[in-house]
């Protein structure tokens, strides 16, 4: 391809609606998060060979985790459902951790602000690294497409 975006990649992302709105500082972690995901990315079902660009819908539906995977035209890709049970400690400590933060950045020091967004940014990573590893064999992604998707991931739980 000369001189445009490559083909395994996501354009759009969809989270389920359904389950509401959520408090100014998860919403805005939402929309970055989103942001982030569409404009910088590395998404590709394993078996698909017609390539993308994707668009991706994610859901909760009876305590598992749903990727909707469409072509940019609309056409279905695949599903995949993944179980909630490896993320739930993770996502569970995350939230406190988060929790903290908020409140922090409203009252704390600097370098307690720092040490709590260390502990924070760990727990991001540990989730994203299962992300990836529960993904593998059904949609290959490298470590921060893995990383925007767990913040989207923990909005759906935020909400839910």
């Amino acid at each position: 391809m000369s001189g445009g975006l490559p083909k395994d990649r996501l354009i759009d992302v969809e989270l389920d609606e359904s389950i509401g709105r959520a408090t100014p500082d998860i919403e805005h972690e939402r929309a970055v998060a989103i942001f982030d995901l569409i404009e910088e990315n590395s998404f590709r079902p394993v078996g698909h060979g017609e390539g993308g660009p994707y668009k991706l819908g994610l859901s909760l539906v009876d305590s598992k985790l749903v990727f909707a995977i469409s072509r940019d035209d609309g056409a279905q890709v695949v599903t995949h459902i993944l179980s909630l049970a490896p993320f739930r400690r993770i996502v569970k400590d995350y939230f406190l951790i988060c929790e903290s933060y908020y409140e922090a950045i409203r009252t704390a020091t600097p370098s307690q602000i720092e040490a709590i967004d260390m502990g924070r940014r760990g727990l991001h990573n540990e989730g994203s690294q299962t992300l990836k590893e529960r993904l593998a064999g059904k949609i290959e992604v490298d470590f921060d497409t893995a990383r925007r998707l767990f913040t989207l991931v923990c909005v759906l739980h935020w909400r839910g």
